[in-house]
């Protein structure tokens, strides 16, 4: 700026005044600060003791016991795998919303499951394959290892646990098969019937309609099928499965690999052969069919896709080649596929005992009418086994 120059003694002045107000302020401040905590030198001593404090904390938490550390990231890691199936659990409610139709006018039924959350809530849906030929093999499991009247009630009530023979009808609907069967369910309330021909060649069309309506009328966490000369135990069963319920896509069962069989007229024969490759080449992995269990979006999966689901001539395979091209941990639980006594029964004598037992050479308990209750007596985890099971 221009204009009058200020003198040397002024300055001075002003400088001096300006000296003396900074000091009474400087003084009030320490005198207010000297009030409200106490003194500076205390409120250092205090910080320097929080520091050690957090600092102990910090050398607590190093000092830690492995295992307190590891039960710490298994808990995350544990929250991670829950976060994991309830993304998934999203994501197939948006698959379902998103997916009214598949190419070429194949309209998609929406299960209920997704649409409808007044479904009856269920840990597990087990479905008993069966035959009109087979109420003796019924009776066989009614007599050993699968409860009935009030305590399967009790069962669903309490554990969660669905178990129904699983059937459809006659080719003369409302004949004298049809008929028999109206009469057994009304004694015993455990059936679950589908609109379905019953036939040896349509059981990969029976499986894929179980899982359809299983999930359209029970929300469960798992769904399994169970052929009806196989015994089960059903708390090792729940136990076994509770494993995998923070998984988001599970199938579990026995893992195999047999042979494609492109000879006509022998059992097992695979009419479809070629496209598995050369003659002598084997199916890709999947679960033995007599027991095997998937998780919720998997029967959803099932459910929505049903119409353009290929079917092969042996329903195990066409239930693994459903799941084959799809993010899926596949399970290999050779509990699932004890043998009949004596091996069932020396693993039980051994504290392992088994979640399923049949024998091979019969795809089943060989004479099952006749020796299930040898079976369980000698295999079976005891009657309270389902009650004591925590899961």
């Amino acid at each position: 700026m221009r204009g009058k120059a200020v003198s040397g003694k002024a300055i001075l002045v002003l400088c001096l005044a300006s000296f003396l107000a900074g000091s009474l302020i400087t003084s009030r401040t320490w005198t207010s600060q000297s009030h409200n905590n106490n003194h500076p030198i205390v409120n250092h001593v205090t910080a320097s003791n929080k520091l050690g404090e957090f600092d102990h904390k910090l050398r607590k938490l190093g000092e830690g016991k492995a295992e307190d550390i590891m039960g710490e990231v298994s808990k995350t890691h544990k929250a991670i795998q829950s976060l994991e199936k309830t993304i998934s659990n999203l994501e197939m409610e948006l698959a379902v919303s998103r997916m009214s139709s598949v190419g070429n006018g194949v309209t998609l039924q929406k299960p209920r499951s997704y649409s409808n959350h007044t479904l009856q809530k269920a840990f597990v849906v087990i479905g008993i394959n069966t035959a009109f030929s087979s109420r003796k093999r019924r009776d066989s499991l009614r007599q050993t290892w699968m409860p009935t009247g009030e305590k399967l009630k009790k069962l669903e009530k309490e554990k969660g646990i669905v178990i129904r023979f699983v059937i459809g009808h006659s080719a003369t609907t409302g004949g004298v098969l049809d008929k028999a069967l109206d009469k057994e369910e009304a004694e015993h309330k455990d059936f679950l019937r589908l609109n379905h021909v019953e036939g040896y060649h349509q059981l990969s069309t029976k499986t894929r309609l179980y899982f359809s309506t299983a999930v359209s009328m029970w929300d469960a966490e798992f769904y399994v099928k169970v052929d009806d000369d196989v015994h089960l135990n059903l708390g090792m069963l729940a136990t076994t499965l509770a494993q995998y319920r923070s998984k988001p896509r599970v199938y579990i069962g026995c893992m195999k690999s047999g042979p494609v069989l492109s000879e006509k007229g022998v059992k097992y024969h695979e009419p479809e052969y070629w496209k598995f490759g050369e003659d002598g080449n084997k199916y890709f992995r999947h679960a033995t069919g007599q027991i095997y269990g998937i998780s919720k979006d998997l029967a959803a999966y099932i459910s929505i896709n049903s119409p353009i689901l290929h079917r092969y001539a042996n329903e195990d395979v066409s239930l693994g080649s459903w799941l084959i091209g799809l993010e899926v941990e596949h399970v290999d639980d050779r509990s699932m596929c004890c043998g009949t006594p004596p091996d069932c029964e020396w693993k039980a004598q051994a504290g392992n005992i088994c979640v399923a037992s049949f024998d091979w050479s019969c795809s089943g308990v060989c004479k099952s009418v006749e020796k299930m209750k040898y079976v369980h007596n000698s295999c079976g985890e005891g009657d309270s086994g389902i009650w004591k099971s925590d899961f």
